[in-house]
């Protein structure tokens, strides 16, 4: 069942050419997308630290109704979770109990389907950053319905939401991610710039993506070299594209393409030769699209090394969380996909002895609605995310997580819309400082971040690492 989704409170306004075909266009057009085009950034700052750091980001794409993923067990607030939720809420039965000690002890459920998760989050591995989302600025429900306030653009939309997640600007529309800014700053970090520290499983990505510098897009076995080019039996093949490629043209175009397919081929090969001398990562992942793509995460982190590599961030999406009818038994399934693909990876990880060196950290458009629409949940705003690894204070909830989960409470912009209260900007910023940022940098990386955290203090934005 399709469903419309209302349009957002009002703000306020503010030479010789070759013959392409002979080698194959759609490769050549396919090692373009995986160039790395990487100049290394004067960073005024780098730090004194040589140790190997990696984040990775797992953008569960259509909005994660995350409020059925992180469940409040005491009586009270069960029982006005339920009423809200209707048809959608989970027994409370079912639930696997957590307890955030940072709140309390107050309790809470993760969804029956997330048995790793809850296991990490009891080692202390894993915590929940609640009710975070994007926010132009701290805005509250009197100014909203005032009109006064300052929303993201695109409020509720697929599009521009994703957008924002991933560029960490919401009153604006953009193409250069917050990695991308970080990767500019810290790229220099690595021993070796052939290719870049930002690797995409689920191809081009605006998260990656800098202003000087794309994504390194690989598969979850490796990458694919021009088909071939390294054939021993058809050397005549390589000399005709090589002499092609080392050509002299009079367009520019022709030869910044030309330029630039020689430096992607190149780099594949380095990038394969690194990936194939690594040592191979033997832990079971399940055969599922996210297992395959944490698997290749797993991997290219094993390569790290060959690759002269001290930073890099890695992006994978799993998609299909648009859940406008039939919720519980799609979320069941996807968040049971992702609950074991997490699971095999942290395992990987630890055997390859960096559990505290890497960091996965989940993404979502938005939250849904408290509301059922009679089948499903539609687009909200403020939503749970968890955060796996690295040196943290795990086993807790970041955050505020919602004392009232009742329709019409006070963060309520109608049918359950929650108004976030800690921003992508907090969460990203606690995620750039770990990754190697300097607080001098921060605001190159993260442009709106002064109007949550100011960069000379000295707490961190939510302090979840040591």
């Amino acid at each position: 069942m399709s469903a419309v989704e209302p349009s957002p409170p009002r703000a306020p306004a503010g030479g010789a050419q070759p013959n392409c075909d002979a080698v194959g266009s759609t490769a050549m057009y396919s090692s373009l997308l995986n160039l790395t085009m990487t100049s290394r950034a004067a960073a005024e700052h780098l730090g004194t630290e040589r140790d190997y750091k990696a984040l990775v980001c797992l953008f569960l794409d259509g909005g994660n109704d995350s409020y059925n993923m992180l469940v409040p067990r005491e009586e009270e607030e069960f029982a006005r979770y339920r009423r809200a939720r209707g048809d959608l809420a989970l027994a409370r039965g079912d639930l696997l109990e957590i307890n955030d000690p940072a709140g309390g002890g107050r309790s809470f459920g993760i969804h029956p389907a997330m048995p790793e998760i809850r296991d990490l989050y009891q080692a202390g591995q894993l915590s929940f950053v609640c009710n975070v989302g994007t926010l132009v600025e701290r805005t509250n429900l009197a100014d909203i319905q005032r009109y006064t306030a300052r929303l993201p653009l695109g409020l509720y939309s697929h599009a521009d939401q994703v957008m924002h997640w991933q560029t960490s600007t919401p009153d604006a529309r953009g193409s250069v991610g917050w990695a991308g800014r970080a990767a500019e700053v810290l790229q220099a970090l690595n021993e070796k710039d052939a290719v870049s520290m930002n690797i995409s499983l689920s191809g081009t990505n605006v998260f990656q993506s800098g202003r000087n510098l794309v994504p390194y897009s690989i598969t979850p076995d490796g990458v694919s070299l021009l088909r071939g080019y390294d054939d021993p039996t058809r050397p005549f093949f390589q000399k005709a594209v090589d002499s092609m490629l080392e050509l002299r043209y009079q367009s520019l175009l022709k030869q910044t393409y030309a330029s630039l397919t020689r430096t992607s081929i190149s780099s594949a090969n380095r990038f394969l030769s690194a990936w194939n001398a690594a040592p191979r990562v033997t832990t079971a992942f399940p055969e599922t699209v996210l297992g395959r793509g944490l698997r290749g995460v797993a991997q290219a982190i094993a390569a790290r090394e060959n690759l002269g590599m001290r930073r890099q961030t890695f992006f994978v999406r799993s998609a299909g969380w648009d859940h406008h009818d039939e919720v519980l038994a799609s979320q069941s399934t996807m968040l049971r996909t992702v609950s074991e693909a997490v699971g095999s990876f942290w395992h990987a990880i630890g055997n390859l002895g960096l559990q505290d060196r890497v960091v996965l950290f989940t993404v979502s458009d938005f939250g849904r609605t408290l509301s059922s629409n009679g089948r499903g949940s539609d687009h909200g705003w403020g939503g749970h995310q968890f955060v796996v690894g690295g040196p943290q204070q795990g086993g807790r909830l970041y955050g505020r997580y919602p004392e009232d989960l009742s329709l019409g409470n006070g963060l309520d912009t109608g049918r359950g819309r929650l108004i976030p209260t800690t921003s992508v900007d907090e969460y990203f910023a606690e995620l750039a400082l770990w990754l190697g940022v300097a607080r001098s940098d921060l605001g190159r990386t993260l442009p709106n971040i002064e109007r949550f955290y100011s960069v000379s203090s000295d707490r961190a934005p939510l302090g979840l690492f040591n």
